[in-house]
C-alpha cells in the first residue's frame, strides 16, 4: 500500500459533493448526462452521481488533495486486467466507443478520472496525483499506464504528454443525446520503468 503524504488522503464519504463536481469536469458534462437518465421520477441527478461516487470511495479507488477545507482535486484509477471485457449487442452506444478502448489497454493502470477545481489549477497537483498513480501501478506490479481523454480537452491531454503518454487510439464518440463538444475518445498509454518516479 502506498503512504499518502498531505495533502493527500484517501476519499471519504464526506468528499461525495466534490466528487461528483471533480468527476463531472473531467468528463467534460457527460457524467451529468449519465447521472440525469439514472435518476428516478424527482430525483436530483447529483444525488445519483453522489452515490456512484461514494461506491468509488467504499472501493478505496479514490485519493484527493484536502488543503484543510476539503477535496480540491481528485484522483480516481484501478488496474485494467489481462482479459477484455466483453462487449455485447446491446451495450450501450454511448459507452461502446471508452469500452473498447479501455479494452486495448489491458493489463496497466487506468486514470479514471484526474480533476481539478479550476481555481487550483496551474498549482501541480495533477501532475502529483499522476505520480501517485504511477506508484501504485508500480506498487501493483503494472508497467503501464493508460487514460482516455476527449479530444478537445487539450488541457489535459497537455498534461498527459508532458508526463509521457501517447496516442494510441482514437474512436469516434457516439453522444445519444448528450450535448458535448467531444468528437473523438484518444486512448493514451505510458511505459513504466521500475525505475521511473
Amino acid at each position: 500500500m502506498i503512504r499518502l503524504e498531505p495533502p493527500l488522503r484517501v476519499a471519504s464519504e464526506a468528499d461525495a459533493k466534490a466528487l461528483a463536481d471533480l468527476v463531472n469536469f473531467a468528463g467534460e458534462g457527460l457524467p451529468l448526462y449519465i447521472w440525469e437518465g439514472l435518476a428516478k421520477d424527482g430525483q436530483d441527478p447529483w444525488d445519483v452521481g453522489r452515490a456512484r461516487q461514494m461506491q468509488r470511495v467504499r472501493e478505496g479507488q479514490v485519493v484527493v488533495v484536502d488543503f484543510g477545507d476539503g477535496a480540491v482535486a481528485s484522483l480516481t484509477g484501478y488496474p485494467i486486467g489481462s482479459e477484455p471485457e466483453p462487449i455485447a449487442d446491446d451495450f450501450p452506444a454511448l459507452f461502446r466507443p471508452l469500452q473498447e478502448l479501455e479494452n486495448k489497454a489491458l493489463d496497466s493502470w487506468y486514470v479514471n478520472v484526474l480533476a481539478c477545481y479550476p481555481e487550483y489549477r496551474g498549482q501541480g497537483l495533477g501532475s502529483r496525483l499522476l505520480g501517485l498513480a504511477e506508484e501504485i501501478a508500480r506498487d501493483q506490479a503494472l508497467r503501464r499506464m493508460s487514460v482516455i481523454v476527449a479530444d478537445n480537452n487539450v488541457g489535459a491531454r497537455r498534461l498527459y504528454e508532458r508526463s509521457g503518454y501517447a496516442q494510441v487510439a482514437t474512436l469516434a464518440c457516439v453522444r445519444e443525446g448528450w450535448k458535448g463538444d467531444t468528437e473523438n475518445w484518444v486512448l493514451l498509454m505510458k511505459p513504466l520503468r521500475a525505475s521511473d518516479g
